[in-house]
């Protein structure tokens, strides 16, 4: 019969059908996955061009309020020139006409300075943003005098603190006479200051805080110095090539150059959540597998349920229908005999009419528990090859060894029906001529009944088939009798039975294993 190989073609086509669909799941997926991760390419694109405006505008304040710096410097120093000379004018050297320098110091209406003397004394000062009446708020309780002390050592404070930002100029006002003047930014360049410091934040505020936002490290491309970055690991001068390499691999870094000399290079990695969905096609197929696997399993399960329930009934019924003709036969071989016919033909008749018995006893355990005894299995073994030798092919060799000592638990009408199928299809086999080895081994923990013919031999492809229910060799065979093979030796006997040796031309050897 044909049967099982053609359930076996509806198998492999419903799998190739299964790995098509898995197949176009996985390339919808695979194309979902490359197309999130161009967009987050072209995010990486724009937030580096975004880079780039943002540090040309940093750029083009810091040369504005570098040049306003340079022109209230010398602002200050014309302002300090005409202050000297201002102070140099009296009536003894002939200068009378000091209106321009005057001029000159009356402009400076944004610059705040700080006058002192040789002894560090506040000789003077211009455009503070506060005075006197500032501190007075902060400490109402104190004298003016105390107050006027603790506004000079703020301006002497705050002098210092100018001098590191612009330098201080000297004068010799009078001879032995010399005078500090300290100044600072004026208010519009401090401005500029904070307005360029807000940009600078803002950029990294946008880098650092941007959860949206890639895995991205701005580096210098000649000191590979960082500049900004969002990773949440620790990112410094010791581990930054180590990222560097990692986001490299993932995607190609952007060069960002801002056409002065200096260019910085932005290295991004794929986001976590692009990285968890290049796992999806995969946990995908994992999970689609899986049910298709526990499908088959019930399914599985339930056919062959239903199968052992059809065998259990169609054994149960067979015993059944035999049951009655079986007393009949009984009946008439003993009135045979009671009529004087040769004794050896009802003899004959009577060991075939117990074998029927036999044959209906088994038919009779499918689907119900056997008791098992522990008995020699040789001796099993012994008995069903001595009823098939006068029953098989003269041309066909019989041996056969036993170990005394082979005790198992065993079905005995079971184990015969066993090695009576295996030996029947030894025989078929063999075309009726050969030699047939029958041998049970006794180990520590098993016995063995190994059943040995020189036939043809079983192909490779169908040593996994001959005992699934259905598969046949033989034109007119149902494919069941090394199923019920396999069915009492597993089933019954908790046991093996399986292809010990195949050679085509050569032979086959079928082990049984059961329990010792």
């Amino acid at each position: 019969m044909n049967l099982y190989s053609k359930k076996q073609k509806w198998k492999v086509a419903l799998l190739i059908i299964a790995l098509l669909m898995v197949g176009a799941s996985l390339f919808v997926s695979n194309k979902i996955v490359s197309a999130v991760g161009e967009r987050e390419k072209e995010r990486a694109q724009q937030w580096a061009s975004a880079i780039k405006k943002k540090v040309e505008l940093v750029q083009l304040t810091n040369n504005t309020f570098t040049q306003l710096r340079n022109h209230e410097e010398q602002k200050m120093r014309l302002w300090i020139e005409a202050t000297k000379e201002v102070s140099k004018a009296t009536p003894l050297n002939g200068f009378s006409n000091y209106d321009f320098p005057l001029k000159i110091i009356d402009q400076n209406k944004d610059i705040p300075v700080i006058l002192l003397d040789n002894y560090q004394n506040i000789s003077g000062y211009i455009n503070l943003d506060f005075d006197t009446s500032d501190l007075r708020v902060i400490y109402p309780n104190i004298t003016s005098k105390e107050i006027i002390k603790h506004f000079d050592d703020s301006l002497l404070i705050l002098a210092k603190q100018w001098e590191k930002k612009n330098p201080s100029f000297t004068i010799e006002v009078y001879e032995g006479l010399f005078m500090t003047y300290f100044y600072n930014d004026t208010k519009i360049i401090t401005s500029l200051e904070q307005e360029r410091d807000s940009l600078i934040d803002n950029f990294n505020k946008d880098l650092i805080d941007n959860d949206g936002l890639v895995p991205v490290l701005l580096v210098d491309s000649k000191s590979k110095k960082i500049i900004g970055h969002n990773i949440s690991e620790k990112v410094n001068a010791e581990n930054v090539d180590e990222f560097i390499l990692q986001f490299g691999k993932a995607n190609k870094p952007i060069i960002i150059d801002f056409n002065n000399g200096e260019k910085n290079i932005l290295y991004f990695d794929k986001s976590q959540e692009l990285k968890q969905l290049q796992y999806f096609p995969y946990i995908q197929f994992i999970v689609i597998g899986l049910f298709a696997f526990i499908g088959y399993l019930i399914f599985s399960t339930f056919r062959k349920a239903e199968q052992n329930k059809v065998w259990a009934g169609m054994a149960k019924e067979t015993a059944h229908q035999l049951g009655t003709p079986l007393s009949s036969l009984m009946a008439w071989v003993q009135l045979l005999a009671l009529q004087g016919i040769d004794e050896s033909i009802t003899i004959e008749m009577q060991k075939d009419v117990d074998r029927l018995v036999k044959v209906t006893d088994r038919f009779s355990k499918i689907g119900s528990g056997a008791k098992l005894d522990a008995e020699n299995i040789g001796e099993t073994v012994e008995n069903i090859i001595s009823y098939l030798r006068p029953r098989i092919s003269d041309k066909v060799d019989v041996f056969v060894t036993v170990d005394e000592n082979a005790i198992a638990k065993h079905n005995a009408s079971l184990i015969e029906w066993v090695v009576e199928n295996i030996c029947k299809n030894a025989v078929d086999a063999m075309e009726g001529e050969g030699k047939l080895n029958v041998e049970v081994i006794k180990s520590e923990d098993w016995v063995y009944i190994d059943i040995q013919d020189n036939g043809k031999g079983i192909p490779q492809n169908q040593l996994k088939q001959i005992f699934e229910p259905g598969f046949s060799t033989k034109s007119r065979g149902w494919g069941l009798g090394l199923s019920l093979v396999k069915r009492i030796v597993k089933e019954y006997h908790k046991g093996n039975v399986v292809v010990y040796q195949s050679e085509i031309g050569v032979g086959t050897t079928f082990r049984i294993s059961i329990p010792a």
